[in-house]
């Protein structure tokens, strides 16, 4: 269909008038629309296991790892945190993850015991593409990221700061296009490398700004037994540590989503940054076995010297019938064995595991919560989906409300206002006021191909699913109400009040959103609440309460 037939079709549904549909793009367009009505076509929700309830929970009611008495359960940072980059900077451990379309972007967190973990700022601010595995180092007393970025063409970028809250200096791009996942290591001899996806590396110069020599291949990595259910080889995410008289390299194998049992973690060693690499005898050091356990796809993992002296490893994870929430931030921990090598001991992570012990941990996680009093918590909280340059200026924070200038027709084309929640089940609500001939509302929005939610104008309601658009009841309430989506274990409901939430009626649809992933969709994203404004002038949000449900 093309953007305009599109454009076409959204506008005529918001005003609840059907098109005809004469041509073979008509058509499709009307397959769809039957589709969104009975469900047909969307994938059966993947078996989940019983939830966990012995979480302990933080602001919002959500679910944090550390549970209080000593141990953790994993996730240590839910929602979607793929590709963890953990650096450890004396007392202090800081952490970042793939971005992708949302910015700000890399968001630097922090912790002190490897659980409990606080945002910071975001270190990257203009949108250069999407986000991939990146790299976070400090070298003689400076922060540098190096950032691959899926655009035309791919790219890998660096940034650097005297300081973990920056200012970051502006993306710079290296000239390397045809590879992922870079790895920052420096030699035994002071030498300083990126090792990169497929086992290759390339030459930094001193300061790490560009390159001084070509890409060379320097290790294969070891191939699983042929009949495993994978995704692909896909050997990434290289991870280099230096521990006593070795190098460790730890890599990906498997695929990153696709069968639950595709993703592991492999290692090899070497006395050199040169090499050779001498493969780890019990490779594949992390794998899930079986789709009934609570984690899978598990891999991408880095090794991390805890406060307490014992080694760790961060790594992520799908949660078994979750893929909607992305790629989880997992803590697992680590046993040195005589002969040098290593082995991950806190097996499928569905038990809890010890955590190390500091004096002064910090409180976890932040509230998703807003009541609009203060600027916008940008890149820590909230973030906008593929934004233009300009994007910004659409938002501004007055009297109590969130001013959102309204674009495009719709989530699709308005880029709209998100958060990363990471519980299986939640609701979040806000009072919603319109501009005259505005459009806005609540979503669930994986990408401008697929997402849920409720908008309204002045006269209608206007559902979103799958997507489409759908002009849909009378609005009873006029410009302005509160707005509810609940989301459990993926059924979602609605809910309106026009008296300031007194009370509250339901609305005639609810969704099923269990195929809204990466399996289905792809670009390794995930759902995300948030809110949308469409259409001329500003729509207003107030009072934005985000609540985490226990199953």
């Amino acid at each position: 269909m093309t953007m305009d037939r599109r454009d076409a079709l959204k506008t005529a549904l918001l005003s609840g008038i059907g098109l005809a549909a004469p041509t073979l793009a008509g058509r499709a367009a009307a397959a769809r629309e039957a589709e969104a009505e009975t469900g047909a076509g969307v994938p059966p929700p993947s078996p989940a296991p019983a939830p966990a309830r012995n979480w302990r929970r933080g602001f919002d009611g959500q679910r944090i790892a550390d549970l209080g008495n000593g141990t953790m359960l994993n996730p240590v940072l839910s929602g979607d945190r793929p590709d963890p980059a953990i650096l450890k900077d004396g007392k202090d451990y800081y952490l970042t993850f793939s971005s992708f379309d949302s910015y700000p972007g890399l968001t630097i967190w922090h912790s002190r015991d490897l659980v409990n973990w606080q945002p910071r700022k975001a270190a990257l601010t203009r949108n250069i593409g999407s986000v991939w595995a990146v790299s976070l180092e400090k070298h003689k007393g400076r922060y540098f990221l190096y950032i691959p970025v899926k655009a035309k063409p791919n790219e890998i970028y660096v940034m650097w700061a005297d300081h973990i809250d920056g200012p970051w200096s502006d993306p710079k791009p290296l000239g390397l296009h045809d590879h992922i996942d870079p790895c920052h290591a420096v030699g035994e001899d002071g030498s300083r490398w990126l090792f990169l996806s497929g086992g290759d590396r390339v030459r930094l110069s001193d300061d790490g700004l560009s390159l001084t020599g070509t890409v060379e291949h320097v290790y294969d990595p070891w191939r699983y037994p042929d009949d495993w259910d994978v995704e692909g080889f896909s050997p990434e995410g290289p991870k280099i540590h230096r521990h006593g008289d070795w190098f460790y390299m730890l890599t990906a194998v498997g695929g990153t989503a696709g069968p639950p049992t595709g993703h592991m973690v492999i290692a090899a060693r070497a006395r050199s940054i040169h090499g050779p690499w001498e493969q780890h005898p019990e490779n594949p050091l992390v794998r899930t076995e079986d789709q009934s356990e609570a984690w899978w796809s598990r891999g991408h993992a880095s090794l991390v010297e805890g406060p307490d002296g014992k080694w760790y490893t961060l790594y992520h994870g799908f949660e078994n019938g979750f893929w909607t929430l992305g790629r989880q931030c997992l803590l697992d921990t680590i046993e040195w064995t005589g002969d040098g090598w290593f082995r991950m001991t806190g097996g499928d992570l569905s038990q809890p595991l010890p955590v190390p012990r500091v004096s002064n941990p910090l409180p976890h996680g932040m509230p998703l919560s807003d009541d609009f009093s203060k600027p916008l918590a940008m890149g820590s909280k909230w973030s906008f989906f593929r934004p233009a340059p300009d994007e910004g200026n659409r938002l501004r924070v007055a009297d109590g409300a969130l001013h959102f200038a309204g674009k495009g027709l719709a989530p699709s084309s308005g880029s709209p206002l998100l958060l990363i929640a990471g519980d299986t089940s939640y609701r979040f609500e806000c009072d919603i006021e319109l501009a005259p001939g505005g459009t806005a509302g609540l979503v669930l929005f994986y990408d401008d191909k697929l997402y849920a939610g409720l908008g309204f104008d002045e006269a209608r309601f206007v559902t979103h699913q799958y997507g489409i658009e759908r002009g849909r009841p009378a609005n009873p309430h006029g410009h302005r109400m509160k707005m509810r989506v609940t989301n459990r274990r993926h059924i979602v409901a609605f809910h309106t009040s026009g008296d300031g939430g007194r009370t509250w009626k339901r609305f005639d649809r609810g969704m099923e959103v269990s195929g809204y992933h990466h399996n289905v969709r792809g670009d390794f994203l995930m759902l995300r609440p948030g809110l949308y404004a469409a259409g001329p002038g500003e729509a207003q949000f107030r009072d934005f309460r985000f609540t985490a449900l226990e199953d």
